[in-house]
């Protein structure tokens, strides 16, 4: 249990210092959540927890493959926070994440990868 706690501390420290940078500086704090501090994060855990090589590997290979459709959310959402609110930007990312995954799924299965 000690080692959850601490995982979830760790974690959620990230995000709260990360959020607190771009408090201050918004082309840093923009720099570093795109890093992929929480894939590094999610890959030691696994690691630390003696899960399979394979396990792990597959994890940074899959979210190679989720990152690709959540780029056009980040397009969409300056211009449409501006229009219609934040709030309403959220739901309207989360679909067009959604949507953008879908059609991406359904395109790379005909290379072979199964992303559902």
């Amino acid at each position: 249990m000690a080692w959850l706690v601490t995982k979830y501390l760790i974690t959620a420290g990230v995000v709260v210092l990360i959020s607190e940078i771009a408090k201050r500086s918004d082309r840093l704090g923009g720099f570093i959540g795109a890093l992929p501090i929480v894939t590094f994060l999610a890959l030691i855990w696994l690691h630390l927890e003696k899960q399979p090589e394979s396990k792990v590997a597959n994890h940074a290979w899959y979210t190679l493959w989720y990152v690709i459709p959540t780029l056009p959310m980040f397009a969409a959402f300056p211009s449409l926070q501006a229009r219609i609110g934040f709030w309403p930007t959220m739901l309207a990312s989360v679909l067009i994440t959604v949507a953008c995954f879908g059609l991406f799924a359904l395109l790379v299965r005909r290379f072979g990868i199964e992303l559902l």
